[in-house]
């Protein structure tokens, strides 16, 4: 079996996104791979401690893809306080034709295009795939489960996630695909304070989640408790339609969104400050009027700290985004654009970023508690990734055994699921297989 088809029957999906099957990733033109361990966003350590405790697993799927894909070189990419914390330098040779690149504590760094523009000095024109620029890019942790895709036969069943936030104390701790969050939680004596709320991802561009019913999924970095009262969470129960509304009358076209925006100032023909004055009935009808839209990286500079009026053209974008998918438009430019003179000077530092998100007190190392799989139960989602969901192999109250294929890709772009723990399954039927562990004492 090729590293590709491997890949895909691993069900390996980019462990630092939105879930894109990493096997499909693999394309002919490449001439280097661009590994990513920058974690874009504050209290995140879930690469670092990875990277800190398997770096020699993490370089071997580096090598596995260099090697099948015959790409030359590969750069892996960390800030400065990882590369301090794991004392490596930029530029340090880390394996035969594997480097280390430096980038700097800004935000957000570990976006996609700022990442490859900032390691390489090649930027991705608007709209278009990193494979333009000859470039493949896949996270630090899905590089991890190549290597154990190819050294071990290993299928992904296990998930590495920072717990981090109004908590006790940070931990980064490795568990099953599927494991319920009260139940990892409970078992750390995490509780989620009246007045906060649970998000998975990062703090800015993670989603809220209800910590009774969420389970751990392929694309879980973090698991955050914050209050409801920072900005950072403020930011996230802001009306979409309202904020449209309020925008169209309430901006008073000072730039600065767009003046910040990261992907402006890489040259991306983006402008915040256009788009909220765009009346959105006009937009319903010409929904081509705000294409640029979708090169938005939702990172919210925009929103918690360019904005003087409380508009949040964030949201504003991101109504455009849902309109625009509809009509089934995205923005693809075909020309070169020209970065901008002041993007040096005006990047935001991480550690601002994290004050102006009233997160800065929870920033703190976790321990890493390793693994764990004593859970009794767990929720498969079908649809972990882009593209068809998985296709259900077993029955109503069928054993099975962790590591067992319990759901075949589906058409196209897909990927097969894996049983993480051992037990009797029940199906819900395009939606997610629950497997619980069996007593043996009765």
């Amino acid at each position: 079996m090729d590293l590709k088809e491997l890949m895909k029957e691993a069900g390996i999906v980019g462990a630092g996104g939105a879930g894109f099957p990493s096997y499909a990733k693999l394309a002919e033109g490449a001439d280097l791979l661009v590994v990513n361990g920058a974690e874009c966003e504050p209290l995140l350590y879930t690469d670092f401690l990875l990277l800190q405790k398997e770096m020699p697993m993490v370089l071997a799927g580096i090598t596995a893809v260099l090697e099948y894909a015959k790409i030359p070189r590969a750069i892996l990419c960390v800030k400065d306080h990882t590369a301090k914390r794991l004392r490596v330098k930029d530029g340090e040779k880390l394996a035969d034709r594997i480097t280390l690149a430096v980038l700097p504590d800004v935000y957000p760094m570990g976006d996609e295009i700022s990442l490859i523009y900032q390691a390489t000095g090649r930027l991705v024109r608007p709209g278009n795939l990193p494979i333009t620029k000859g470039v493949i890019v896949y996270n630090v942790e899905t590089l991890y489960n190549v290597a154990r895709a190819v050294k071990f036969s290993e299928n992904v069943t296990m998930k590495w996630v920072t717990i981090a936030g109004n908590v006790p104390e940070a931990v980064v701790v490795k568990v099953p695909i599927g494991t319920p969050v009260a139940a990892l939680f409970e078992k750390h004596s995490i509780t989620i304070p009246e007045g906060n709320s649970l998000i998975d991802g990062g703090p800015s561009m993670g989603k809220v989640i209800d910590y009774e019913t969420a389970v751990v999924t392929k694309t879980t970095k973090s698991l955050l408790v914050l209050p409801d009262n920072t900005p950072a969470m403020e930011a996230k129960f802001i009306d979409g339609d309202k904020s449209v509304a309020r925008a169209e009358t309430a901006c008073c076209q000072c730039m600065r969104c767009t003046d910040l925006c990261p992907r402006a100032l890489l040259g991306y023909p983006l402008e915040p400050h256009k788009m909220v004055r765009t009346a959105k009935g006009a937009v319903k009808l010409q929904p081509q009027m705000v294409i640029s839209a979708t090169l938005c990286c939702g990172c919210g500079i925009c929103e918690t700290l360019a904005c003087n009026q409380g508009i949040s053209p964030r949201a504003v974008i991101n109504e455009y985004k849902t309109l625009l998918a509809k009509n089934k438009l995205r923005y693809v430019g075909k020309e070169e654009v020209e970065i901008s003179a002041e993007r040096e000077y005006r990047m935001v530092p991480s550690k601002r970023w994290e004050s102006v998100l009233g997160v800065a007190k929870f920033d703190k190392l976790p321990k890493y508690l390793g693994e764990d799989t004593s859970f009794e139960r767990v929720e498969i989602l079908l649809r972990q990734h882009i593209g068809a969901p998985s296709l259900p192999l077993v029955s109503d109250g069928e054993y099975v055994t962790a590591g067992q294929k319990i759901a075949e890709s589906g058409e196209g772009l897909s990927l097969p699921q894996y049983a993480t723990i051992s037990g009797r399954v029940t199906v819900y039927d395009g939606v997610k297989i629950i497997i619980e562990k069996v007593n043996t004492n009765v």
